[in-house]
C-alpha cells in the first residue's frame, strides 16, 4: 500500500526541482490538528451563490510560500506546469457566469459546464477552439449537471425563494424555501428551455442518472439535515429517486426515498462520526453515487461510509456491502468503478473542500483516494481495501487542494483515470495494480493568491473522445491533450454521451 513515490515522479519530467517540504510550518502552528479533528460541515464549498471565501494566513505561511516559489519547489502565482506527456491545448475564461465552476457533462460535440450561477454549453467539435453556445443564468449552488437525450438536469443545493431561475437566497428555516432538481429541454442547444422542477428533501447536492428507454431515473444525493429545517429533517439517511418521463418531463416526480442506512433513534444508521470516530463525518445521506447500468451496480460515497449496491430494480436499490475507514477517511466524496467492475476508487474530501491538505504535514494517506477490490459474486460481493493514492506534488498552504471528481481513461486491460485535485491540478494515474498505484501525468497552476487560502483549481477533470476537459473553479474551461503510449489506445474509443457518474461500458 503506497502512494506514488519520488522515484515515480521523476519519470514525469518535472520542470523544476521540487523537494516539496511544504506544510510543515502549518502543522507546527497547530493548523493540522484542527483540520484532522474537525468534521466537515459541507462536502464542497457552499458559499451560497457567491464566490468562495478567501481566508488570511499567517505571515509565517506567506513567507514559506514565497520561499518555495523562489526555490522552485512550487510554481509561481498562476504559473502553469505539467508533465512532458500533457499538452495544455486552450483555456476559455469565464464570461457571464462569474461564480464557482462545478461539474461537466458531454453529448456529441457539446460540453456542458455547471456553475453556481447556472450552466454553460460549449461546442467542442474543435477542441482547440471551443465555442460558447449558450450561458444560462439560473443561480443555486452547486448546479451539478448531467444530460440524457434532449434533457439536462441541474442540482440546486442552496435554499431559494422558489424554483425559478429568478429566485433569491432564503433561509432553510422557512417552509416556503425550495431546493431540488431542475430539468431543461436542450433540443436547441443555443436556447435551453426550463421545463420542470422537483423539490427534494435537503436539496440536491449531486445527482446520478439511471437512464432507460422511456424514462430517466435520477438518484438525488443530499445530506446534513437539521431539526430547524422544515424540508430537511433528521435522520435523512437515504436518497430521493425521481422518475422523469422522457416525452413528458413536466410529470417528473419522486417515486421513492430508500433509506440506505437504517437505524433506530433520531440519528438513524451509518457512521456516527465524532466523538465515536473523531475526524470522521457522521453519515446523514450520500454525497455522490456512481452507477454501472449495464451491470446493475452502483457505488455510493456517503459521508462516513462507502457502499456497494444493486440497482437491478432502479426504484428500489439494494445494499450489497458497506465499509468505513475511521483511520484515514474524513468524508467519502465520490466513487469510480474500473471497467471490469471489480474495483472501486473512493475519494476522501478531507477538509470539506476548503483546506490545504496536499502537503507534507497531512501526509500521503489522509485526503487520499482509497482503492477497493470487489471480491465475490452477486449479493455476496465485498469491498476489500487495497491501498491509498494521493498526489505527491505538495501544494502550498494557501492552496485548497483535495481529491475530487475524475473519470476512467478507457484503455482495455488497464485501470487508468484522470482526476481533479482543486489547486493540486489534474492528475492521471494508473491503478491496474490495486496495491501499487502511480501517477503517470499531471497538469497544475501555481497558487492563485500567495497571501490567502483560496478555493480554486480543477473541480472536475474528465476524459472524453480523445481529450481531457477540466472545469477550473476560478480560471474557466481547460482542454488538455494526453500523449502517452499507455493511454493512446483510448483515442479510438468514441462516446455519444458521457455523464461520468453514469459510467458507460466503454468497449461495448
Amino acid at each position: 500500500m503506497r502512494t506514488a513515490t519520488r522515484e515515480d515522479a521523476v519519470t514525469l519530467n518535472h520542470p523544476r526541482t521540487r523537494r516539496r517540504r511544504l506544510g510543515v510550518a502549518a502543522a507546527c502552528a497547530g493548523l493540522l490538528a484542527t483540520l484532522l479533528t474537525a468534521v466537515p460541515a459541507a462536502a464542497t464549498p457552499d458559499p451560497g451563490d457567491g464566490p468562495a471565501v478567501e481566508r488570511e494566513v499567517s505571515q509565517g505561511v506567506q513567507a514559506e510560500v514565497a520561499e518555495a516559489i523562489a526555490e522552485g519547489e512550487i510554481p509561481g502565482q498562476d504559473e502553469i506546469v505539467h508533465s512532458a506527456n500533457i499538452e495544455h491545448v486552450v483555456n476559455v475564461p469565464k464570461e457571464a457566469l462569474k461564480a464557482t465552476n462545478s461539474d461537466l457533462a458531454f453529448q456529441g460535440r457539446y460540453a456542458f459546464a455547471g456553475n453556481y450561477d447556472g450552466f454553460r454549453i460549449f461546442d467542442i467539435s474543435n477542441p482547440k477552439a471551443p465555442k460558447s453556445v449558450a450561458q444560462v443564468l439560473c443561480p443555486g449552488s452547486q448546479n451539478d449537471i448531467s444530460v440524457s437525450g434532449n434533457l439536462l438536469f441541474l442540482s440546486t443545493d442552496s435554499s431559494r425563494s422558489d424554483s425559478s431561475c429568478n429566485s433569491t437566497t432564503q433561509p432553510a428555516t422557512e417552509k416556503s424555501s425550495w431546493e431540488g432538481m431542475k430539468i431543461f429541454d436542450i433540443t436547441d442547444k443555443a436556447n435551453p428551455k426550463y421545463v420542470a422542477a422537483v423539490e427534494t428533501a435537503c436539496g440536491s447536492h449531486t445527482h446520478t442518472l439511471v437512464p432507460e428507454r422511456k424514462n430517466v431515473y435520477v438518484y438525488v444525493s443530499s445530506y446534513s439535515p437539521n431539526a430547524a429545517y422544515p424540508d430537511c429533517q433528521p435522520p435523512h439517511d437515504g436518497i430521493s429517486i425521481i422518475k422523469v418521463p422522457r416525452h413528458a418531463p413536466e410529470k417528473a416526480a419522486i417515486v421513492n426515498f430508500p433509506v440506505l442506512f437504517p437505524g433506530e433513534g433520531p440519528d438513524g444508521g451509518g457512521n456516527p462520526g465524532g466523538p465515536t470516530n473523531p475526524g470522521v463525518s457522521k453519515t446523514t445521506g450520500c454525497h455522490d453515487i456512481t452507477v454501472l447500468p449495464e451491470k446493475d451496480l452502483a457505488a455510493g460515497a456517503c459521508m462516513g461510509d462507502g457502499i456497494l449496491f444493486s440497482i437491478k430494480d432502479p426504484e428500489n436499490p439494494k445494499i450489497i456491502d458497506q465499509v468505513q475507514d475511521n483511520v484515514n477517511f474524513a468524508f467519502w466524496h465520490s466513487a469510480t468503478f474500473n471497467q471490469k467492475a471489480n474495483k472501486v476508487v473512493f475519494t476522501d474530501e478531507l477538509g470539506g473542500g476548503g483546506a490545504a491538505t496536499c502537503n507534507a504535514a497531512t501526509g500521503p494517506n489522509r485526503g487520499a483516494d482509497g482503492i477497493y477490490d470487489i471480491v465475490g459474486k452477486g449479493d455476496h460481493r465485498k469491498l476489500v481495501f487495497r491501498s491509498y493514492f494521493k498526489i505527491d506534488r505538495h501544494q502550498a498552504d494557501v492552496e485548497v487542494c483535495v481529491a475530487h471528481n475524475g473519470s476512467l481513461i478507457p484503455v482495455r486491460g488497464k485501470d487508468i483515470m484522470v482526476q481533479a485535485w482543486y489547486q493540486g491540478g489534474v492528475s492521471v494515474w494508473d491503478f491496474t495494480d490495486s496495491a501499487h498505484p502511480k501517477e503517470i501525468a499531471y497538469f497544475e497552476r501555481g497558487p492563485v493568491n500567495t497571501g490567502q487560502l483560496t478555493t480554486a483549481g480543477s473541480w472536475s477533470a474528465y476524459y472524453y473522445n480523445g481529450y481531457i476537459y477540466s472545469n477550473d473553479i476560478a480560471k474557466g474551461f481547460d482542454v488538455l491533450k494526453l500523449n502517452d503510449r499507455r493511454t493512446d489506445p483510448a483515442k479510438y474509443v468514441r462516446l455519444r454521451e458521457l455523464n461520468v457518474q453514469t459510467q458507460p461500458d466503454y468497449f461495448d
